[in-house]
């Protein structure tokens, strides 16, 4: 597999090797996984991916698992990019795309950040991890962590949709319910973890899960003939993928797989969690706490994400944006889509298709260009959501 030259810390640019288990600098910044892009450019070129499997370890020359024997699959990554030609004809965007990751395995792209955690801590040497989750990463993590046969402790805020609590349970995880948010159960977790032994795999805290969501941009880049889209709208939370794939068109630059062009990556949170989009507009660099955040897309509802800065650059640096929309538009937008389109999507990717309308008012999408929503997850989790009335009728009657 691929093996990672060092670990590097974004803010004070320290370096980590990656042979032993780490979490965040000692600044208290996340680390970073730096790839010999010099080796992988002389060992790998776009066509030598024709005939491998279609998973996201496809890409292995820049995924950090150093041995296949280590490696913790379900089948996840390579998944389908659709194009939504009726709601695009409704919005005046004939060119409008929707990367459907509620196809992987547990419903959600959060397998990708599992499978590549999950492994790396298995090739380790690491027996439990334990993580605070808003929801879809605590089953995610279950699933491949019964996979590799590790302890898994989730905490969760109580009113976790409860798909999502029986999900981590039915892996076999720990499942610990929390009265609070997600920034109360990461708090909980982190005071465990260094009595128990547990290593804590929260968003950010290791160096991996990233990597996993970084296959979206390689996907993306290799599903559109590696001339990627212009506009690429992500549901933020933690905002990990989001960070992946800027990652990731940066490392296909450099290997000349790309041009130097990036797709504008623009952000999309709920109005009631949106701390990223208070701190594009008010040109900060970090983003501050949100009080009292609340909307239904639970994966939205992370009030302060570490990564925060690593978002904002992301943004700053390609030319995007960020913008919330309301909860009602986003459930709207759910229904919508899985009328005109056949797609019954989850919240937090129905907050993306909300936004369209908005950024084509304001002009940060066009016509002409190629926008690419993602939707994150399965809507099959989240039947609370679904809104209309059944017709009941008696055997034998007339229609």
């Amino acid at each position: 597999m691929g093996e990672p030259a060092e670990l590097r810390c974004p803010t004070c640019d320290r370096r980590f090797s990656p042979a032993a288990p780490h979490n965040l600098c000692v600044c208290g910044s996340p680390l970073l996984v730096d790839y010999d892009l010099a080796a992988v450019g002389r060992a790998l070129r776009p066509s030598d991916l024709r005939d491998r499997e279609p998973s996201m370890w496809r890409y292995w020359e820049l995924l950090p698992v150093i041995r296949r024997e280590h490696l913790v699959t379900l089948g996840e990554g390579w998944t389908p990019v659709l194009p939504l030609a009726r709601l695009g004809e409704r919005l005046g965007l004939p060119r409008l795309f929707m990367k459907d990751e509620g196809l992987n395995p547990t419903g959600t792209f959060k397998a990708r950040g599992a499978a590549a955690g999950v492994s790396k801590a298995k090739e380790l040497g690491i027996r439990a991890v334990a993580m605070p989750t808003a929801g879809n990463a605590g089953g995610a993590w279950a699933a491949y962590g019964a996979r590799a046969g590790l302890e898994v402790v989730v905490a969760m805020p109580a009113d976790t949709p409860e798909v999502n609590q029986r999900e981590a349970l039915a892996y076999g995880a720990r499942v610990v319910l929390v009265d609070g948010l997600i920034s109360d159960a990461g708090r909980l977790i982190a005071e465990a973890a260094a009595r128990s032994g547990w290593f804590d795999v929260a968003t950010l805290r290791e160096p991996y899960r990233i990597e996993g969501k970084k296959t979206l941009g390689l996907e993306i880049a290799e599903q559109f003939a590696w001339d990627p889209p212009e506009v690429i709208l992500y549901p933020a939370g933690g905002g990990v993928g989001l960070i992946g794939m800027w990652r990731a068109f940066d490392q296909l630059a450099a290997l000349g797989w790309i041009g130097e062009r990036r797709p504008r990556l623009v952000a999309v949170q709920a109005e009631g969690c949106a701390p990223l989009v208070q701190a594009f507009h008010a040109g900060a660099a970090t983003a501050p706490f949100w009080e009292g955040a609340q909307t239904v897309a639970s994966g939205l509802r992370v009030p302060k994400a570490l990564g925060d800065f690593l978002v904002l650059r992301a943004l700053r640096e390609t030319d995007g944006y960020a913008i919330a929309v309301s909860d009602a538009a986003l459930v709207q937008a759910m229904h919508e889509l899985a009328a005109l389109e056949g797609l019954w999507i989850c919240p937090e990717g129905a907050a993306t298709v909300a936004a369209l309308p908005l950024l084509r008012d304001l002009g940060v999408v066009r016509p002409e260009d190629r926008v690419l929503v993602l939707n994150t997850g399965s809507g099959l989790k989240y039947p609370h959501l679904v809104h209309g009335e059944y017709e009941v009728r008696q055997v034998g009657s007339p229609w």
